[in-house]
């Protein structure tokens, strides 16, 4: 991972506003390094990311996924393989290219039956594709699962996403406790989002988790979204966006 992509994931419980936060650090990453390429992942279902970065998915790892197991079902060993050889450039095709930022969804979970095989071998080629970028951003699901089962196993940055609540930071140590297992990681920390009284911030507790920074809730960033207007024109004093600078420089990468 050290002379390839900077991947960053963002985990946590529904509601906290992972997706928000995925496309403020994305913004930051290109407005700081307008010469580097930036990957966005949409590992969540809901594939929110593309509405918040105001672009159009072409399509989802997960349409791949399933016709490569409906060839296997079909019994066509020949289809499968020939489906297998040319499925790089299938996945080159999903992405979605504005300048310097790319964007891949990778859908729904798959249904009950999935072959692990095929689960392993598009997850190494979407780790080949994120090498040729500079950095990743991956907004994933609650579970870290998702992300070490279908999309990599190996990641920079762990930021676990949580608002004040006791639930919300339940679910982040938990994700933590899992993730010591299956990913493999050089840094983690927790953010805390859409805090309405700033003055508690010293009063929640994530165990061992270093806070990385605390962001208030916004009424602009609200309205951003009620319109669905795209965050990268978020104006830079925008609260979640000098939450991303944080963030960004307390994982030692340079930002203005």
């Amino acid at each position: 991972m050290e002379n390839g992509a900077k991947i960053i994931a963002l985990c946590g419980k529904g509601g906290v506003g992972k997706t928000s936060l995925s496309a403020a650090i994305i913004k930051t990453l290109l407005d700081a390094h307008p010469d580097k390429r930036v990957l966005a992942i949409d590992a969540d279902p809901s594939v929110g990311l593309a509405t918040a970065l105001g672009v159009k998915e072409n399509g989802t790892i997960n349409d791949i996924r399933e016709e490569f197991i409906q060839m296997a079902d079909s019994g066509s060993e020949d289809n499968a393989l020939a489906m297998l050889a040319r499925a790089k450039s299938m996945i080159l095709d999903e992405l979605v290219e504005e300048g310097n930022l790319a964007f891949l969804a990778i859908g729904r979970p798959e249904s009950a039956g999935c072959y692990c095989s095929v689960n392993d071998y598009l997850r190494d080629l979407i780790t080949m594709v994120a090498d040729k970028f500079d950095f990743v951003v991956i907004d994933g699901e609650a579970g870290i699962e998702q992300i070490n089962r279908r999309v990599m196993d190996k990641v920079n940055y762990l930021l676990l996403v949580s608002d004040a609540s006791r639930k919300g930071l339940d679910v982040i140590s938990k994700i933590k406790d899992v993730g010591d297992k299956l990913l493999e990681y050089e840094k983690c920390g927790a953010v805390i989002n859409r805090l309405d009284d700033l003055s508690v911030a010293e009063r929640i507790e994530t165990g061992k988790m270093e806070i990385l920074t605390v962001i208030g809730s916004d009424n602009e960033l609200a309205r951003y979204d009620i319109e669905g207007k795209s965050i990268l024109e978020l104006p830079a004093d925008a609260k979640i966006i000098k939450g991303a600078k944080e963030i960004l420089r307390k994982m030692d990468i340079e930002v203005a």
